[in-house]
């Protein structure tokens, strides 16, 4: 740096980069990175440091996302301790908390470390649950991990190992491959730098091949991707230099007042002197655009390789095979990447693919990633020690030391496992009382138990501790109050119709007998006669109709057709009352002073619940009922006494608890008791793991597959069958009552009949009414226009309007023998015109002859 250089390339570690780019960044000289990947060397704190290379922000992102492609959720982080390797692991825990995944452990190795430390450090690790390890060391010593790790029995079956780009690196550079080599890797998957095939890059490949055989034997004089980024590197300086001086840019430096010589140290800092123009010629190299050996080479705007992309490689005995790549435009492919990125980004997981990958010990199907410590620590399970509904759960004398409902499910779910499980039982509580479920959730949230089994309610508080396993069986909240038999009412036989619907009903009844009159009148003697008479008869035929015993008979087309439709809808309503009136007459009805959780709420009488419940903090917090109300029972005897003393005996009002513990109340008080309103709250019974736990998911599945055989019900029926089976709530009477609602499709088709028949007899009254208009007298119409000459305009409506009405009321024979004479009388003056025309025309032709 003394030499005033106007551009460094190097180093060949981050730690050195580190050290370089602060002595870069004074002195405004631009440093191109072919090596250092840590993704702490940014652009922000560095601004003249350039990575020609690619972050390792991207390849921990590529790591991810396998984890995640293979369905993993835990790794164990291998890594040299240094700032390479601390800021790569650093990286890669930030890439796998996007994927919901994490860092279980973290391995340190000192740079440098022998065998016998890092066989330490195997062994601690190989005591852990977690089985994937991602190792992100040195090219130089990373092998003798898996030369221990082999020793050790780690590269078989149910391990998996990744690797960052250091093992290809180290692969790369061997010219042959060492066969041991390939048999300590046997299953590794590795990532490499992608750079694309090209025919320069594959010149450079042959000319290097021979420049080295001419000058050296040795077996690692092979070249790995660094190398391409090295060549790519000076080139990209080259030509920079060429574009800034065809510029006229001209190179000058300055020396810089800050740096001066210390006392002691022998850096001579006065002898560095400040590029000038180190801005100008950044932007310069910014701002080149070619291909080189490792593909376009170009910058984004945080002064990244564009378009970062790796190789995946499954390590085999023959060596290392490409099983598809990744890249940051479309995640996993089987193609190479620079083929894709003329379509739209799509990092989806249905896009996502690769090929088979050999597994270690031959294993073609993915690892589960985890199995059960080695250290010989059983699954420690904590059991609630119930006091009362112990056949969910209590203590026993048998192998397990616990019996019940819920212990018979967990049992059934471990037996599906593809793998052991070894457990303990123990029992949690003083068994004078109920435990608290919530404290029992907090001591496997504090890693006391690693899984709570019982009838564990799965609420919304107890998640943020814990893992809950799929339910087992539904809950939720119900109120259950002391009920006595309904009153029979003298007006029982109005409740099968809401108001609404009796107002509906006897309106379209009404309706449709007008209907009828207005279709009948002119057609029918029965619908005619003197005003009174014509209303008594619409009435009678209207409601008469209910019970199809009207006795008029229908004469018109249309009228016949709109009764028809009537009496269908008649014979629907008629059949519903009776079945609803059969309902509320037969069931028999009870009733309570409270009607639900809301009247409850609003009164001042005392609440029982379940002592250990989460029934007791619910109503509390969330519906403010006040602590001095709610009193805590032990067991089902204590639920009936206080329910029988009720308020004013010193007892409770209602009880309030979960749904699977109120069926059995029920049954053993011979239904004395039933719930009312409605359940309002929906949860479920679960098993609680410890966060993150995978042993969560896999009993999920295994409780799914229970249920889809059947196990669970028959699990159900062997603790949970009851000698009463009580209908649960009290049967409510508006439940029979039938509204407009459930016939509003049958009342819309009767109304569109209706007027299309209505339509039809005005349009054919309108059509004879303008036949037989020239028909009214001319007196009347005299002296109907005499009556009223001082509103000639007004009078003219009003006859029309009278003719219309006359029309209307008359028969149909008359309306018919009117227009047949009407037509008659037209005929015959036709005929007479004729005549004297042709008269007429016999006149003229004889006077003219004349």
């Amino acid at each position: 740096m003394e030499n005033k250089v106007v551009a460094a390339i190097g180093p060949q570690s981050s730690g050195l980069g580190h050290i370089i780019s602060h002595v870069a960044n004074e002195l405004h000289v631009p440093l191109l990175s072919f090596a250092a990947t840590d993704p702490t060397l940014s652009s922000l704190q560095f601004p003249y440091f350039l990575r020609t290379t690619l972050n390792d922000n991207f390849q921990m992102k590529a790591i991810a996302d396998f984890v995640s492609y293979c369905r993993w959720r835990q790794v164990v982080a291998i890594f040299v301790d240094d700032e390479y390797g601390r800021n790569g692991v650093s990286a890669l825990g930030d890439a796998l908390a996007k994927k919901r995944a994490k860092i279980s452990y973290k391995a340190a190795i000192t740079p440098g470390a022998g065998n016998s430390s890092i066989s330490g450090l195997l062994a601690s690790v190989n005591l852990m649950e977690s089985r994937i390890f991602v190792v992100h060391v040195n090219p130089d010593s990373g092998l003798n991990i898996f030369s221990v790790a082999k020793s050790l029995g780690m590269m078989g079956s149910g391990y998996v190992w990744i690797t960052t780009d250091w093992l290809l690196t180290a692969l790369d550079s061997m010219e042959p491959l060492d066969t041991k080599a390939m048999d300590l890797l046997q299953g590794v998957v590795a990532f490499r730098h992608y750079t694309p095939e090209s025919e320069k890059k594959r010149r450079f490949k042959a000319r290097w091949k021979n420049l080295r055989s001419k000058e050296s034997s040795r077996s690692d004089d092979g070249f790995n991707s660094y190398a391409l980024y090295a060549y790519d590197s000076v080139w990209l300086v080259a030509r920079a230099l060429d574009v800034f001086f065809s510029q006229g840019n001209t190179v000058t430096f300055s020396s810089d007042p800050n740096l001066k010589n210390t006392n002691d140290s022998n850096i001579k800092l006065s002898a560095l002197d400040v590029f000038n123009e180190g801005e100008r010629f950044l932007q310069t190299i910014l701002e080149i655009n070619y291909t080189g050996l490792t593909g376009k080479i170009e910058f984004d705007s945080e002064k990244d390789r564009i378009n970062p992309a790796y190789d995946i490689l499954n390590i085999k005995s023959t060596g290392p095979q490409r099983v598809g790549y990744w890249s940051n435009h479309t995640g996993f492919s089987v193609v190479p990447p620079e083929t894709l990125y003329s379509k739209p980004s799509n990092t989806s997981a249905k896009n996502q693919r690769l090929n088979e990958i050999i597994w270690p010990g031959e294993v073609r199907k993915p690892p589960r990633g985890w199995v059960f410590p080695d250290n010989g620590k059983p699954l420690i399970i904590g059991v609630p020690n119930r006091v009362s509904y112990k056949y969910y759960a209590s203590k026993d004398n048998n192998s397990l030391g616990v019996k019940g409902y819920c212990i018979d499910i967990f049992e059934a779910a471990v037996q599906l496992l593809p793998y052991p499980v070894p457990r303990t039982y123990v029992l949690y509580g003083d068994g004078k009382r109920n435990p608290s479920y919530d404290n029992l959730i907090g001591e496997v949230n504090a890693n006391s138990f690693d899984v709570a089994v019982g009838d564990v309610t799965i609420i919304t508080n107890r998640t943020k501790f814990v893992d809950f396993t799929q339910p087992f069986m539904e809950s939720g909240l119900v109120v259950v109050a002391p009920v006595k038999g309904a009153k029979s009412s003298p007006w029982s036989f109005l409740k099968p119709f809401t108001i609404e619907m009796w107002a509906v009903t006897g309106a379209l009844f009404l309706f449709v007998g007008a209907v009828i009159w207005i279709l009948e009148h002119r057609f029918n003697e029965e619908f005619r006669g003197p005003p009174r008479r014509q209303i008594i008869t619409v009435f009678w035929f209207s409601f008469s109709t209910m019970f199809f015993s009207h006795r008029e008979n229908t004469v018109s087309t249309l009228g016949r057709f709109v009764l028809l439709i009537w009496l269908f809808v008649v014979l629907i309503i008629n059949s519903s009352y009776t079945a609803s009136l059969t309902s509320i007459l037969t069931v028999q009805q009870l009733t309570s002073r409270i009607e639900g959780m809301d009247s409850l709420i609003t009164s001042n009488e005392a609440i029982g619940v379940q002592d250990g419940s989460f029934a007791w903090k619910y109503l509390v917090n969330e519906l403010n009922i006040a602590p001095s109300r709610i009193m805590l029972l032990k067991d089902e005897v204590e639920y009936l006494s206080a329910l029988q003393r009720g308020p004013r005996g010193g007892g409770v009002a209602a009880i309030v608890d979960e749904l699977p513990y109120i069926k059995a109340l029920l049954s053993n008080s011979n239904c004395k008791f039933r719930t009312v309103g409605q359940e309002f709250t929906r949860t479920g019974w679960g098993f609680a793991f410890q966060r993150d736990s995978p042993l969560a998911v896999d009993m999920s599945t295994a409780i799914l597959q229970l249920s889809e055989e059947g196990k669970l019900e028959r699990i159900r029926k062997k603790w949970l069958t009851y000698d009463h089976e009580c209908t649960m709530q009290i049967s409510d009477t508006e439940n029979y009552q039938i509204s407009v609602q459930s016939f509003w499709g049958l009342f819309l088709i009767c109304g569109i009949v209706w007027l299309i028949a209505l339509t039809l007899f005005c349009w054919k009254v309108f059509w004879q009414y303008q036949r037989l208009r020239p028909e009214v007298s001319d007196e009347e119409r005299t002296s109907e226009e005499a009556g009223s000459s001082s509103r000639p305009g007004r009078s003219l409506r009003a006859a029309s309007f009278k003719d219309l009405i006359k029309v209307v009321d008359r028969r149909e024979a008359e309306i018919k023998e009117m227009l047949r004479e009407k037509s008659s009388k037209k005929l015959k003056a036709s005929q007479s015109s004729a005549e004297n025309s042709q008269s007429k025309h016999s006149e003229t032709s004889i006077e003219a002859v004349t």
